[in-house]
């Protein structure tokens, strides 16, 4: 633990609870210096998103994800419905078919969706899907870069995340699509081995919920510019407006405010270099728990993510555990995703204050003992 137990444990409770107990992984913390006034300062109401000052707010968004991300020169940027989700299945109805083929990743339930779609709803025939069970990442020698890859770099249910960007050829054939909706903004991106990027604004910079990013490399916009391999509804075709601001149907212009108070904060406290800091001091801070407790491990045995810290024990119900600590208003909404194996789950982005994260941790030794000693 990284906070001494009290005397009397477990009957007394720890002497110091989390300032904010919101540790949920999607929609995530807001940034430490969020206010609704914050909020209402930039807010436009009762405006469309096509007046000067809302569409010269969701430019602004695209040029501060750019900028803040550090994207190369020749990359675009657009705002799409539908959060991650919505990106992702974007760019694989918009890019993917059987004339390149596809590999793609599947070790999380994301990830699994993302293959299911590929051969359910796309029905494509030249495809491999490379699997490996919650906690593991597939084998990545075995992918074949020749064709589309489409790889989730972040297993956001279960705790996985890819090393780097090593396994990726700078020479490949095919597009490399990557999503990354709780890496972004947390995690180092090797921009140079990818063509398609995806994230929410939920995840990293504790945004509102309905909205999805994309960035296209120039190799993906080369592909972009031949006739699509399918037709495609309106919700999916990117069209050059689109990374200028023009919206594919109308977005929330308070949620559009809500996000550029994440954007600034983000850019005040030193940008992605802080971000990534305060990403792996939230991790350091559960793994010294994780270390020293008889009961809870990772879930993920091959590569941790720092952004989604899956837990898992042998020693007593989860969900008992997360009662407690609901119930104590200390830790909101934190069970594990409800096709993962049974577990908590804390959101360990930069958002979250790792001293908030260091009360924790007693609380949940005090859960796990409350509940071996009196169930």
């Amino acid at each position: 633990m990284t906070v001494p137990a009290p005397a009397g444990w477990p009957d007394v409770r720890p002497p110091t609870r989390p300032v904010r107990p919101q540790f949920s992984t999607g929609p995530t913390a807001k940034p430490p210096v969020w206010t609704l006034d914050s909020v209402f300062q930039q807010f436009h109401p009762g405006r469309s998103h096509r007046a000067a000052p809302c569409k010269a707010q969701l430019l602004e968004i695209i040029e501060r994800s750019k900028a803040l991300l550090g994207l190369p020169k020749g990359w675009e940027v657009g705002i799409v419905p539908a959060s991650d989700t919505g990106a992702i299945e974007l760019a694989l109805w918009t890019f993917v078919s059987d004339v390149c083929g596809a590999d793609v990743l599947s070790f999380d339930s994301f990830s699994a969706t993302w293959a299911k779609d590929l051969s359910q709803q796309l029905a494509l025939t030249n495809l491999t899907i490379h699997e490996a069970p919650y906690g593991h990442i597939p084998d990545l020698s075995q992918i074949n870069f020749d064709r589309d890859v489409i790889l989730t770099w972040n297993g956001t249910t279960a705790g996985t995340c890819l090393p780097d960007g090593d396994f990726i050829p700078k020479n490949r054939t095919g597009l490399t699509i990557c999503d990354a909706t709780s890496a972004a903004f947390a995690m180092v991106l090797p921009y140079d081995k990818l063509d398609v990027i995806t994230w929410s604004w939920q995840k990293s910079l504790g945004g509102e919920g309905g909205h999805g990013m994309i960035a296209l490399s120039p190799r993906a916009l080369a592909r972009l510019a031949r006739p699509p391999v399918r037709p495609l509804p309106k919700i999916f075709q990117l069209k050059p407006d689109v990374f200028k601001g023009a919206t594919i149907n109308t977005p929330s212009m308070l949620a559009v405010a809500d996000h550029l108070v994440g954007l600034k904060w983000a850019e005040a406290i030193g940008g992605l270099p802080a971000l990534i800091e305060r990403t792996q001091a939230n991790y350091a801070a559960v793994a010294a728990y994780v270390e020293a407790s008889k009961h809870w491990d990772f879930l993920a045995t091959d590569n941790r993510s720092p952004t989604a810290l899956c837990l898992t024990t042998q020693s007593v119900d989860p969900k008992a555990v997360q009662k407690w600590l609901t119930d104590e208003g200390v830790a909101l909404d934190i069970s594990a995703y409800r096709d993962a194996p049974p577990g908590l789950r804390l959101w360990g982005g930069p958002t979250v204050e790792t001293q908030d994260l260091e009360y924790l941790m007693p609380w949940i030794e005090w859960a796990t003992n409350k509940e071996l000693t009196h169930g």
